[in-house]
């Protein structure tokens, strides 16, 4: 448990009994008189017991189904903690989509059907004000942070780093052999695999890679006209299950893909990351973001949805409190503190509404 967690739930019990000291009348020492020949006896009063504020949130303590949907490749930080929420004493059932992350918002903000959104991105305002239509304001919490990684085979011998300008026209086809990269490398066409277009990690590639090499009308990154030639690029693959563009990269010495570093940690046997502008996707070159293409990963929920099914904030609640020790075993990276800490005071706020 984070230091973080640990101040909350510290300052939760403390008043809690501080409550508890000013409602109940304080209870009199009793003094039994004594006879001729015994001394005084003093029976101190014994302490009501503190009651957990917290136990109403327990896994054990909620019933209810829960439903989330989103991202894939918040996918399997969600799935991880669902489990370990069951296997904590919730009965319930608990729903894990991974259906990218512009769908998850779709049925969380326009059809309504899910609880919680995983997102490998904020929300659009778009989104938001669909979310608003239906009476429901989105809640963002902070959960990690992703080390985009771009990976080709483990039998690839050739590639160990390019730079975002490569990499963009690699993806946008400039770049559809090898040689034209760089002419020391094979003149083999570039197998090209990547997220489909409802993915949260699609929509960041092409705001970080694609888009900046197409300038619209005010200089500026045109990220539709980016996102159109990747979308057109003949040839690529795409696939909004990330294990898909495992086995389409692991499988060719040319091809190239990009996902979240989770999938890339799971098979790093058969993949090999590659370094973007000479710097390789770690802890520590996320951490001081020297790594170009670090990226925030989300849940979102609402403080209504919380209020009526508290399965669902009793979830959040284990899901924020447990992040610390799972994080990096999934294979992603903490939130910063503050971030961790602006989480649960969302928390706290839509549960004490």
């Amino acid at each position: 448990m984070s230091k973080t967690v640990r101040s909350f739930l510290f300052v939760v019990v403390a008043m809690s009994l501080l409550l508890a000291a000013c409602g109940t009348p304080a209870a009199e020492t009793q003094v039994v008189e004594p006879t001729a020949t015994e001394a005084p006896v003093v029976v101190e009063p014994i302490a009501a017991p503190v009651e957990d504020p917290m136990a109403m949130y327990a896994p054990d303590a909620v019933s209810g189904d829960i439903i989330t949907a989103g991202s894939s490749t918040v996918f399997p930080v969600t799935e991880r903690m669902a489990e370990l929420f069951q296997q904590e004493g919730y009965t319930g059932n608990i729903t894990v989509d991974s259906i990218g992350t512009g769908a998850g918002f779709e049925r969380f903000c326009v059809a309504g059907e899910s609880d919680i959104s995983n997102a490998s991105r904020a929300i659009k305002d778009s989104e938001a004000e669909a979310c608003k239509a239906i009476g429901r304001e989105p809640l963002e919490f902070r959960v990690g942070t992703d080390a985009l990684a771009v990976v080709v085979s483990a039998k690839n011998d050739f590639l160990t780093g390019l730079t975002i300008e490569q990499l963009g026209k690699i993806y946008s086809g400039e770049f559809s052999t090898w040689d034209q990269v760089d002419a020391s490398f094979p003149a083999e066409t570039i197998q090209v695999y990547s997220p489909g277009a409802d993915s949260g990690t699609f929509d960041y590639f092409i705001e970080a890679v694609v888009g900046p090499l197409f300038k619209n009308a005010e200089g500026k990154a045109d990220l539709d006209a980016g996102e159109a030639a990747l979308l057109g690029l003949k040839g690529a693959q795409f696939s909004e299950d990330d294990n898909v563009l495992v086995q389409g990269v692991e499988g060719s010495p040319y091809a190239i893909g990009y996902f979240g570093y989770a999938y890339f940690a799971e098979n790093s046997g058969a993949l090999k990351a590659i370094a973007i502008e000479s710097v390789e996707p770690f802890e520590a070159t996320v951490n001081d973001v020297s790594y170009p293409l670090a990226r925030p990963l989300f849940i979102y929920s609402t403080a209504s949805i919380m209020q009526e099914k508290p399965q669902v904030a009793a979830f959040i609640y284990f899901y924020l409190t447990n992040l610390e020790d799972n994080i990096v075993d999934i294979g992603y990276f903490p939130a910063p503190a503050a971030d961790m800490d602006g989480a649960m005071e969302a928390w706290l706020s839509a549960t004490s509404k």
